[in-house]
């Protein structure tokens, strides 16, 4: 099983580009088969925030069903804090939860993170899993 975090951007995309390397992220997940995905409880409150901005225009069905989806494949988990420098300190969350499980974090802020192996994005996190898989 590979464990994965997902960073909010890439269940954004997922909702609007539902045939994008995001949604197809999502349904791997959704499989329970070949990913487990893990988040903190910052993590799932930004989802349920940033999901129903209005200026994203995001179906509430969709909504509901990304979100009902995390919540049942996901595994909530406590991460400790790292000190590590990052550009944008609300990004610290994924990534603490990525390094508590040994997890990849899947990003479409790629720059917002350190040039880590454990970081991808979702195109190359689907070229690994294939690869992975073989």
């Amino acid at each position: 099983m590979i464990r994965v975090v997902l960073d909010t951007n890439v269940l954004i995309s997922a909702a609007l580009s539902p045939k994008g390397n995001p949604a197809k992220i999502i349904e791997r997940i959704a499989d329970e088969e070949e990913v487990q995905v893990y988040y903190a409880t910052k993590i799932f409150e930004e989802y349920k925030r940033v999901l129903s901005y209005e200026r994203l225009n995001i179906a509430k069905e969709i909504q509901i069903a990304i979100i009902n989806t995390m919540e049942k494949v996901g595994l909530l988990i406590k991460p400790v804090a790292s000190i590590i420098p990052l550009p944008d300190e609300t990004d610290r969350v994924f990534y603490d939860t990525a390094k508590a499980r040994g997890a990849i974090l899947i990003t479409g802020n790629i720059k917002h993170y350190p040039s880590e192996p454990f970081i991808m994005t979702p195109h190359d996190f689907l070229s690994y899993l294939e690869w992975m898989l073989e």
